[in-house]
């Protein structure tokens, strides 16, 4: 549990990451998990490489009790398992019964310390209520010798009283203190400073406790007031998968592992999360809870590592560092995504040519091609490679018979609760086919049709539908696998109609496939 050095640079130290979507994440409103889900997420913070899960709540039902128990049995071999408890016997009765058998587990006890939650909350005297914590921490140090003491609410805490509190709580024998931000009340430079002040006092008292952080979003500094107190000395990070969380939500623990990855000279420290799963970790939370990470949320919003302005793509193009600080790759994302659009300019659209196989041509001819782009891309706001292709055909006359890429020329979607049924009809070059499919839903029966017609083995990896704004054009993203290539490619496609989106963005992903299997397509 301490927070020594385990690897990276010889002063570096290492900073412990707690993740808590299972218990605070999953508090927020609509975000309920089954056990199964529960297990999914477990295991995919186990290949994140987390060095706590807080697994619940268990002394809120049986349920949760269940849940926490089949997380130590399904991972807690490698990884430390937590749960949290009120400061009463029965809650850490229930914490200590469902984590017990976990290689490493530890109790997690919360007492507020502010006037509000003292005065408010629990009608005590101050005393009384560190008492209560004192008393909780004594019970829990006979059980286990791992117990932390969160002391909540504590940027709003009277500093003496919030400091004579771990004093006394360290004194009975807690491991970590804990200090939240359970409001999202503080600032960065405050927060430093409270865990500045608080790292200077423990150091003294006891220099094995380790310092740890809980920031709530409401005000939208979480990552920032956890990364200023790991700057100012704290030894831990609690933080969840997409910033999920009550109200505004926590800490992003994408955000607060690659700030200080990147940053890594600067906070001097690291952790030993493994970031190439860290997109993979966003996609399953999202999926499970239903709820969507914002397209432009940093690190694994969709638009993270995508640029559509003229300006950006030229420098990207001659050097990714010109306007990205880490890949895609790191995080465990495709490379840097290049959307073309009105604004794109000569480098970018020319780009998309080259990698298409063809010779983007010189002078007044690429400049009649260019402006032939910029009207399309006026009339359909996004560009896409098969839109490009098509261009460029055209452009340079290439018979139909040559050109290689699947279009959409007509489909019907049926949804009923018995047989969802997909009609499709698909050109290449002169040919066409034509072709109906049934399956679980519209989409499930659209995409099967598709996967026939074109003859490829495709594995659907990502679907995703969103809204543009308050306007009715929709934007389909998909992410496929094919088999024989082993690679995965993604589409992107808009249009008023939901299932025309959807089909045309897999079928982009597919013809992404066939131009990249086409590079002798080379036209002067």
């Amino acid at each position: 549990m301490s927070a020594e050095h385990s690897g990276n640079s010889i002063n570096s130290r290492k900073i412990i990451v707690l993740d808590t979507t299972l218990r605070d994440g999953e508090q927020v409103p609509g975000a309920k998990l089954n056990m199964r889900q529960k297990l999914e997420v477990a295991q995919q913070l186990k290949r994140l490489n987390v060095d706590i899960i807080e697994a619940g709540f268990p002394a809120s039902s049986l349920g949760d009790f269940q849940a926490v128990q089949q997380i130590v049995e399904s991972v807690g071999d490698s990884v430390s398992i937590t749960a949290l408890a009120r400061a009463v016997r029965s809650d850490i009765d229930s914490v200590y019964e469902s984590i017990k058998l976990a290689q490493s587990p530890l109790i997690h006890i919360v007492l507020g310390t502010s006037n509000v939650h003292v005065e408010k909350k629990f009608n005590r005297s101050k005393d009384a209520i560190m008492q209560m914590g004192v008393d909780a921490v004594k019970y829990a140090r006979t059980l286990l010798p791992h117990v932390q003491y969160s002391t909540e609410d504590a940027s709003r805490s009277e500093f003496e009283y919030l400091w004579k509190t771990i004093e006394a709580v360290v004194k009975a024998g807690a491991t970590m203190i804990n200090v939240p931000d359970t409001v999202g009340y503080a600032v960065p430079e405050e927060f430093g400073d409270l865990i500045r002040r608080i790292k200077d006092r423990l150091k003294n008292l006891n220099d094995k406790v380790v310092l740890s952080v809980h920031c709530h979003n409401d005000l939208g500094m979480a990552t920032a007031n956890t990364l200023s107190a790991v700057r100012n000395g704290a030894d831990k990070v609690e933080c969840t998968i997409n910033g999920l969380g009550e109200r505004a939500g926590n800490a992003s623990l994408e955000e607060v592992v690659m700030g200080i990855k990147v940053r890594e000279n600067f906070y001097n420290c690291h952790t030993d999360i493994v970031t190439k799963e860290l997109l993979r970790s966003s996609k399953l939370v999202s999926l499970l809870t239903g709820l969507d990470v914002q397209v432009n949320k940093a690190i694994t919003g969709d638009n993270a590592f995508a640029h559509s302005s003229g300006i950006h793509q030229d420098g990207l193009l001659k050097d990714k560092n010109v306007y990205e600080i880490m890949s895609a790759e790191e995080i465990g994302g495709d490379s840097m995504e290049l959307i073309l659009t009105a604004r794109s300019g000569r480098h970018a659209f020319k780009n998309a040519v080259e990698k298409m196989g063809f010779e983007p041509g010189e002078g007044d001819d690429f400049e009649q091609l260019f402006k032939q782009f910029l009207a399309l891309a006026d009339a359909k706001k996004e560009v896409y490679d098969h839109d490009v292709f098509y261009l460029l055909t055209k452009h340079r006359d290439i018979p139909a018979a040559d050109r290689q890429l699947f279009e959409l020329d007509s489909f019907q979607a049926i949804s009923n609760n018995k047989f969802p049924t997909a009609t499709v009809q698909l050109r290449r070059g002169e040919e066409t086919f034509t072709g109906t499919a049934v399956g679980d839903g519209p989409i499930d029966a659209l995409y099967g049709v598709l996967k026939t017609l074109t003859g490829m083995d495709v594995e659907l990896k990502d679907y995703k539908i969103n809204s543009l704004s308050r306007g009715t054009e929709a934007v389909g993203r998909v992410s496929i696998r094919i088999e024989h290539q082993g690679k995965i490619y993604s589409g992107r496609a808009m249009d008023t109609d939901i299932i025309k989106a959807s089909a045309q963005a897999f079928l982009n992903g597919i013809n992404a496939a066939v131009l990249d299997e086409q590079p002798a397509m080379k036209q002067g």
